[in-house]
């Protein structure tokens, strides 16, 4: 029988491994073992250590919920993971936060679509969903999943900027300044305008919330989104 215990030393290994190795080791590994086994290294820690978060989630006991879960809650988190679904597809085209092989990557003359709304649309998505799945499954075995889901987006999301004012400094901070860390800061300081979102974030994202949630019955035995009430 597993234990809540055992998810959050899992959920620790999984947060701690991945920082570590983004950050304080990954020089030092690049350079005993090169780009390339640094990438197969730092996705085998990846796997081994989200594999045991999972394990240990699916075997910890169902505690009580914390709070009540209505159709009001469920509305709201429905309504979020559409646009989360939105920002994460909307990542996926023109974005210079994305890995480029040590080459400069290709920066916007202006944020538009989901980089106006946040110049880090994937891990604001993977937050709101964590977020999300804490408001309508308030147990201790998935907040504490969730918890390190959202911890590791947004933590990382920051330190993603520092490093990237270190290593190109004639080009983050201006693509920092048309955009913002914080969902929608942009464009209320008028730095950005809401809009321009193109049909792989709007049509991709609305394909990918009704996948997902239509298979969340098959996949965990609970409907979600809009196939509660269908």
């Amino acid at each position: 029988m597993g234990s809540t215990n055992a998810v959050a030393a899992a959920a620790v290994a999984f947060v701690g491994s991945h920082f570590l190795l983004s950050h304080p080791l990954r020089r030092r590994l690049v350079r005993a073992i090169g780009e390339t086994g640094f990438l197969g290294v730092y996705s085998l820690v990846a796997l081994l250590t989200f594999g045991w978060l999972i394990l240990t989630y699916l075997k910890a006991p169902l505690s009580a919920p914390l709070w009540p879960v209505g159709n009001g809650l469920w509305a709201v988190a429905t309504a979020v993971m559409l646009i989360a679904s939105i920002l994460l597809m909307g990542s996926l085209i023109r974005n210079p936060a994305l890995p480029t092989g040590g080459r400069p990557g290709a920066f916007p003359e202006a944020a538009r679509g989901a980089f106006a709304v946040t110049r880090h649309p994937m891990m604001w998505s993977f937050a709101l969903w964590g977020l999300c799945h804490v408001a309508v499954f308030p147990v201790a075995r998935n907040i504490i999943l969730a918890a390190a889901i959202v911890f590791l987006a947004l933590v990382g999301a920051a330190l993603q900027d520092r490093k990237k004012e270190r290593l190109q400094p004639d080009l983050w901070p201006a693509w920092e300044s048309k955009t913002s860390y914080l969902p929608f800061a942009a464009i209320a300081a008028g730095r950005a305008r809401l809009g321009g979102f193109g049909l792989h974030a709007l049509l991709g994202g609305l394909v990918v919330w009704l996948v997902a949630t239509w298979a969340h019955f098959p996949l965990t035995g609970w409907a979600a989104g809009i196939w509660r009430w269908l």
